[in-house]
């Protein structure tokens, strides 16, 4: 949110956006809603929009500031110079795939999850970091006009007594259109991570909930789509030899929750600052100290939290502790607003309430990774 408004992204209702209070969380047979808390920081509210037309509304934002979009071209490799440094990129442009080089100054790399052109210079996946799948639909639905968006905690693998219960959550998040996106997500650190059947599994959880919300096959509106949700920094580093890593194609998605949109959208702010100082300055030594800078950057912000949710995530693999977590939890309306803030990360960095103090300071204690 506080991304779209520093872009001056319109974010009325009338520009297709819904607005939400919060969050709706459902587990152990609780149910308790949690209102976006109010920080000096941070917008109190949330808006949903399906992905193809936010993807759109920012593209057509940076095209009003200058920015020039060409579309069906796809990125195939790095073009690097004698000395092995990145000064562009092939591609291939058009119905024809025509073979293209373009050439740049500096490369950021936003190619998602499978960091294709990351990939082509040797930085691959770090296995220390904490890695997730999720699943989604959307559906026709009378849930379209909800109000908070809604997260499961109680996510099963199998029946009877052997069924495992699995770290991460399902959502239901309506759009004001008349449908609803659902889906869920699963992190690797449960043993069954690797045997899951994604798609079986959402079906098997959206067959529980109420006939009448119509999350069925016939009121679908698509496929299942999924993807790989790659978390904790889990590509490093995100600067080197005139390329910098954004998003998820540097692992940029929050190992707490999931969220990857977001820290898309604000590494890709701070790389633009560091890319905006380094161009001032001539190539060579004092460039290479501002483009450095990018990688303190994040470490800064985001490497002591980064390194709390990989502990998180190995905590909660554990069904003992995250059956302890759903069912117990939900009870302590207190506590699940602190944990609130922390799984969403959403505290004032100075001053703020006694929560936000606490996970400040905890955020600060964390070795950064």
């Amino acid at each position: 949110m506080r991304s779209l408004l520093d872009l001056g992204v319109d974010t009325s209702e009338e520009a297709g956006w819904l607005r939400n209070k919060g969050l709706r969380v459902i587990a152990g047979g609780h149910r308790l809603e949690l209102p976006w808390p109010e920080l000096a920081s941070w917008p109190d509210y949330g808006l949903v929009r399906p992905r193809a037309d936010l993807d759109d509304v920012i593209a057509r934002q940076a095209l009003k500031a200058g920015a020039r979009l060409q579309e069906q071209t796809h990125v195939v490799g790095a073009e690097l110079d004698t000395a092995g440094r990145i000064v562009g990129v092939q591609a291939k442009v058009g119905p024809d795939k025509t073979p293209t080089t373009y050439r740049a100054p500096l490369v950021v790399a936003a190619d998602g999850v499978s960091g294709r052109l990351a990939v082509s210079l040797g930085v691959t996946k770090r296995e220390d970091r904490p890695m997730g799948v999720a699943v989604r639909r959307y559906y026709t639905s009378p849930r379209t006009n909800d109000d908070h968006l809604e997260s499961w905690l109680e996510l099963w693998d199998g029946s009877g007594p052997d069924r495992r219960l699995l770290p991460g959550y399902g959502w239901i998040f309506g759009l004001g259109d008349g449908t609803s996106n659902v889906g869920l997500g699963i992190l690797n650190s449960s043993a069954a991570f690797q045997s899951v059947d994604y798609r079986a599994l959402l079906g098997a959880w959206l067959g529980g909930l109420p006939e009448e919300w119509g999350f069925s096959e016939d009121s679908a509106t698509g496929p299942v789509r999924g993807g790989g949700l790659p978390m904790g920094f889990n590509r490093t580093p995100h600067y080197t030899r005139g390329m910098l890593l954004v998003g998820d194609a540097g692992g940029a998605v929050n190992p707490f929750n999931g969220e990857g949109i977001a820290y898309a959208m604000e590494t890709a702010k701070l790389a633009a600052e560091h890319i905006v100082q380094a161009l001032a300055r001539p190539a060579g030594p004092a460039r290479e100290a501002a483009l450095r800078g990018y990688v303190t950057s994040l470490k800064a912000g985001y490497g002591g939290y980064y390194r709390l949710g990989g502990i998180f995530v190995n905590l909660i693999g554990n069904p003992a502790v995250m059956k302890l977590a759903t069912q117990r939890g939900l009870s302590h309306p207190t506590l699940m607003r602190f944990v609130l803030k922390l799984l969403a990360n959403l505290t004032d960095p100075r001053g703020g309430d006694a929560m936000d103090r606490i996970i400040n300071a905890l955020t600060r204690l964390a070795p950064a990774v």
